[in-house]
C-alpha cells in the first residue's frame, strides 16, 4: 500500500491553498491523475516530488521538534503536565475561537475563547496549564504567545516553577 499520510498532507495543503487538483498539478508540473493517485494513497511520491507539490501549493515540508511531556505532582498531590520544550501552533489555530472540552472548563462549558484577544488567551492558557493533558497543551498553547504572556499569567507556584525549569530553559 502506498503512503496515505503523505497523500493526505498534499491534499490538505491543496485545499488550504484553495487550489483544484488540476491547478496544483499544473503548478507542480505533474498530471492530474498522478496527483490524484498521490492524494488517494494509490502511489507514493518521492520526498523531492512531495516537496515540489507542497511548494506549488505555497507550503514547505519542515521537520519540527515535538515536545515530550512529564506529569509532575505538586505538594498537594495534584498532577499537572509540563513539556520539555514549548509547542508551536499554526497561526490560525493559535488565534482561533475555541470552546474548551468539559474536562478543562467544567464550570463554564459553553464559553468560547477568542485567542486573538490577549486577555481571553491568557485565561485559556491559565486553565490549560493547570488542568490540561499533553494533548490539550498541543491543541491550545502556542509557545511564543505563552512566552509573551508568561509574566502576566496567574499560576500556582509549583506549575510556574516546573514550566520555567523545563520549558523556559
Amino acid at each position: 500500500m502506498a503512503d496515505s499520510l503523505t497523500g493526505r498532507l498534499i491534499e490538505s495543503a491543496r485545499l488550504e491553498a484553495g487550489l483544484s487538483g488540476a491547478e496544483l498539478a499544473r503548478r507542480a508540473g505533474t498530471s492530474r491523475p498522478t496527483l490524484a493517485a498521490y492524494e488517494h494513497g494509490v502511489k507514493s511520491p518521492t520526498l523531492e516530488t512531495a516537496t515540489r507539490l507542497l511548494a506549488a501549493a505555497g507550503f514547505r515540508l519542515d521537520a519540527v521538534p515535538v515536545p515530550s511531556f512529564e506529569v509532575v505532582v505538586d505538594g498537594r498531590g495534584r498532577p499537572f503536565t509540563v513539556p520539555d520544550r514549548l509547542p508551536r501552533l499554526p497561526i490560525r489555530q493559535a488565534l482561533a475561537r475555541v470552546r474548551l472540552p468539559v474536562h478543562l472548563n467544567w464550570s463554564n462549558p459553553d464559553r468560547t475563547y477568542d485567542l486573538a484577544d490577549r486577555r481571553q488567551r491568557h485565561r485559556l492558557y491559565e486553565i490549560v496549564l493547570r488542568e490540561g493533558t499533553a494533548d490539550d497543551i498541543l491543541a491550545y498553547v502556542d509557545g511564543a504567545l505563552l512566552a509573551d504572556a508568561w509574566p502576566e499569567l496567574v499560576l500556582p507556584a509549583p506549575i510556574r516553577r516546573a514550566w520555567e525549569r523545563v520549558a523556559f530553559r
